[in-house]
């Protein structure tokens, strides 16, 4: 080489951050078709979440509970506020509302079973009440959404409490979404619609335009059903604080607030990703409310929205929640992103399925396709075999009795003989924004940020 050449400059191949491949991604598809993004489940992005924080657990200073000669209760009261008949779980954790439409027959039913297995209770969802689930599930919510779809008096009646949704954390502020590949006939029969026809549900009740509307909404519900139901209300967490007392003063007995991290069956991925809060920040907002009203433990909470583990539940809790709601965490009990389907005795591989939608076990969030690989969240007569009742209610049986079990433990393990005694004092945080949301300390310090100094 002589003295006049030089190596060539190595080529350096360094991202955006702002223009990084994803985004890239989205601009051209958005050039090339002019449409957003429709897809289910929940938020992708990395959120503070109940993983930021750690118990205390007992030591010198507090007595723990020996787990195998100590009871833990995990009893659970709902609607103690105005119902006649409150509802009575044997756990803290119920199911979310997922309709039948969104779901499968077989699934609903599976929901059904395993819900009365383990004492708790399952929700309708849109789209009006199945003889399936009525039928296997001892405790049914039934919910009555803006839409309206398939709302019967004489199925509410049949309920053992009613849950007016305002909101869902995946999408506050907009209405829900069943395309027309799931609008089979029975599901178009229930909704009164056309059979193939893509159904998008209202944003908001036809017949109120604010609190003072749903008070009066609510006292007709009790009306229709002899003041025997609990009347819950549900909201997508955004102004959680004021949401929540707007709920209370309107008659509810107990408030269910959804966090950003809830997942849904089929809504735009910039509602997904981009409206609401966490469900760390939105529990702290909600039993600020309550205790501002002086409603705690009038008023039950149930807190919904990216609840995985045992661990999440008694965070939740610990935080001021009575119960938790879950969705997501169901629908991967039963199977969602499963490489394989069970039928006959045998495993079938499901990964060509998978392929043959673009993605792969693990990634998928395709719900709104229903071409479901594992038959979950399909209304395709020959897909929706894949998961029978059965198979589905005894594994998702097993998942809450697991999140149950976990729950107990860390209870016992901080001195309480209920896991309802669990309490914020037994929480620190991890990080600053945790510790700012939940407002606990910082592990290792006294010091809550944006509350105490240093």
């Amino acid at each position: 080489m002589s003295s006049n050449e030089h190596p060539a400059k190595p080529v350096v191949k360094e991202e955006s951050f702002g223009y990084d491949r994803k985004t890239i991604d989205y601009i051209r598809n958005a050039a090339a078709h002019g449409l957003y993004e429709i897809r289910g489940m929940g938020a992708k992005r990395q959120l503070p979440n109940f993983d930021d924080l750690v118990f205390l657990g007992a030591s010198l200073s507090r007595y723990p509970l020996e787990g195998y000669r100590e009871k833990c209760s995990t009893k659970t009261v709902l609607g103690t506020r105005f119902a006649k008949k409150p509802i009575e779980l044997e756990i803290p954790i119920t199911i979310a509302g997922m309709s039948f439409g969104s779901l499968s027959a077989n699934v609903k039913e599976a929901l059904g079973r395993a819900a009365t297995e383990v004492g708790t209770s399952t929700t309708t969802g849109d789209g009006g009440m199945t003889q399936e689930e009525r039928q296997s599930s001892k405790t049914l919510v039934y919910q009555c959404l803006p839409s309206r779809y398939g709302f019967n008096p004489d199925d509410v009646r049949r309920a053992d409490a009613i849950e007016m949704v305002i909101g869902q954390g995946a999408k506050p502020g907009g209405g829900g979404m069943l395309l027309g590949q799931k609008v089979s006939p029975r599901v178009a029969k229930m909704r009164t619609l056309p059979a193939g026809i893509d159904q998008r549900s209202a944003c908001r009740h036809p017949d109120w335009t604010g609190p003072d509307d749903l008070a009066i909404k609510i006292h007709e519900m009790r009306e229709l059903t002899d003041w025997e139901k609990p009347i819950y209300v549900k909201v997508g967490a955004t102004r959680t604080f004021n949401d929540v007392k707007l709920a209370v003063h309107s008659g509810a007995d107990v408030v269910v607030v959804d966090g950003m991290q809830g997942g849904t069956a089929a809504t735009q991925t910039c509602f997904i990703e981009h409206v609401g809060i966490p469900t760390l920040a939105a529990v702290r907002q909600a039993v600020d409310a309550l205790e501002d009203l002086d409603m705690k433990g009038k008023v039950q909470l149930i807190v919904s929205g990216g609840i995985r583990t045992g661990p999440d539940v008694a965070k939740a809790l610990a935080m001021g929640a009575d119960a938790v709601s879950i969705g997501q965490g169901v629908l991967i009990a039963l199977g969602c992103n499963h490489d394989s389907w069970f039928q006959n005795g045998a495993h079938h591989d499901a990964t060509a399925d998978y392929a043959a939608l673009g993605t792969a076990p693990g990634y998928c969030h395709h719900c709104h396709t229903g071409k479901c690989p594992v038959g979950i969240t399909t209304q395709d007569a020959v897909l929706e075999q894949r998961l029978t009742s059965e198979v589905g209610a005894r594994h998702l049986k097993n998942y809450l009795k697991t999140l149950n079990m976990e729950l107990t433990t860390i209870a016992r393990a901080c001195g309480k003989q209920s896991v309802h005694h669990l309490e914020r004092e037994d929480l620190v945080a991890l990080t600053l924004e945790a510790a700012a949301m939940a407002r606990v300390p910082l592990a290792g310090t006294n010091w809550i940020p944006g509350v105490s100094g240093f």
